[in-house]
């Protein structure tokens, strides 16, 4: 049996971990910004790491918020990581390259299934609260 004192002190090391995640982020994407204002240029692969930047900052935001994380939103940034790293190592191999389209293509499945899941088959408190509203 937890303790009211356990559980606010877990909650507050959460609490914590998402600001420092959150944190890390902010400063990680505004160096990325200065590093292209410095470049005097921004290409595709710049704008996909900081569009994972913002799914993370959407993510800390989702579970601060909603206690939980959806399982697409980290297949989201994996596919755009995957993504980032086909156009940033121009020199993969094609057997490489293939098998990271290929990455991409299962973890776009994965979603699906999640959201069919979720859709068809939701937990047993999603339709508890429908039934209360």
């Amino acid at each position: 049996m937890q303790t009211p004192l356990i559980g606010r002190s877990f909650s507050l090391i959460e609490k914590v971990g998402l600001l420092a995640i959150l944190a890390a982020t902010l400063f990680a994407g505004f160096s990325e910004v200065r590093q292209m204002v410095v470049a005097g240029h921004a290409g595709v692969s710049d704008l996909l790491l900081l569009f994972m930047y913002l799914e993370l900052i959407s993510m800390v935001e989702v579970y601060w918020s909603a206690g939980k994380l959806p399982v697409r939103m980290p297949l989201y940034i994996a596919m755009v990581a995957l993504a980032r790293h086909m156009l940033v190592d121009q020199q993969l191999p094609a057997l490489d390259l293939l098998g990271t389209a290929v990455a991409i293509l299962l973890l776009a499945v994965a979603v699906v299934v999640v959201r069919y899941g979720h859709l068809k088959l939701p937990y047993r408190d999603a339709i508890d609260s429908r039934h209360l509203s």
